[in-house]
């Protein structure tokens, strides 16, 4: 028996941070032709309601120890829903190729000669930041800034960052799910020469209604985070140019 013809394109789109008004126009416009969407934890009711509605949508969101599906499962399947519809979109949290696995099943789809394209997302490092009136650079401050992930592929721990040497390498450092190794990140930081008393930043559920920051310093910052109960999804922000969200006054609105 002959395979199925391939009909279909996926595109792996990045639905952002959280706040619908930082949906890309091109997402939209997708999200609102779609046959078929597969959509992560984290993506807000506001976006998902952009969906077409006779559109089949899938959650496949991967939280903390419980995974809807794994990520070779989800790749298998969009590879199946490409042999039956024309237009699947693969909805990821922030841009699909920072730290979030777009890579992984791109080159799976690209594989299996399955047609992709990829949708840029506004990643959390530079919205939530941005809505917590962190200015990443500062000509003053800071003129390098890195984003890098706390948490890598199950079971790679002891990890391929090298915080040590990480630490006195840039001005900012983005932390992407830092929390659940914070008590790993931190020691290392301090090890490799940062300053204890480098600013820290929680960013919890940034961009959304519930977003919360919380200020600390580097030394403080694992006391800090059991003592404030922060929860994922979080970023971790570490520099000087956290001192300059003080000047600002109009927070943004949600």
């Amino acid at each position: 028996m002959s395979k199925p013809a391939i009909v279909g394109k996926v595109y792996l789109v990045g639905a952002g941070p959280g706040d619908v008004g930082l949906l890309t126009v091109r997402a939209k416009s997708l999200l609102e032709c779609a046959d078929v969407v597969l959509y992560d934890a984290l993506i807000s009711p506001e976006i998902l309601g952009i969906i077409n509605p006779h559109a089949l949508q899938v959650h496949v969101g991967k939280r903390r120890g419980n995974h809807t599906l794994s990520q070779e499962q989800i790749s298998e399947r969009l590879i199946a829903l490409a042999q039956q519809h024309a237009v699947i979109v693969r909805l990821k949290g922030g841009d699909p190729f920072i730290f979030g696995r777009g890579g992984e099943e791109c080159l799976a789809l690209v594989q299996a000669g399955i047609p992709v394209e990829v949708v840029p997302g506004v990643t959390s490092g530079i919205a939530a930041t941005a809505y917590a009136q962190i200015p990443l650079t500062h000509r003053d401050f800071s003129s390098s800034v890195v984003f890098v992930t706390g948490h890598e592929a199950a079971g790679r721990y002891q990890p391929r960052v090298n915080w040590a040497a990480l630490a006195t390498a840039v001005d900012t450092i983005v932390i992407y799910m830092g929390l659940h190794h914070l008590g790993d990140i931190v020691p290392a930081l301090l090890a490799g020469g940062r300053s204890p008393q480098t600013p820290l930043a929680f960013i919890e559920a940034g961009t959304t209604p519930q977003q919360r920051v919380v200020v600390t310093t580097l030394a403080d910052a694992i006391a800090t985070c059991e003592q404030e109960h922060i929860q994922t999804p979080a970023l971790i922000v570490l520099g000087t140019v956290i001192n300059l969200r003080q000047y600002w006054h109009c927070p943004p609105s949600f």
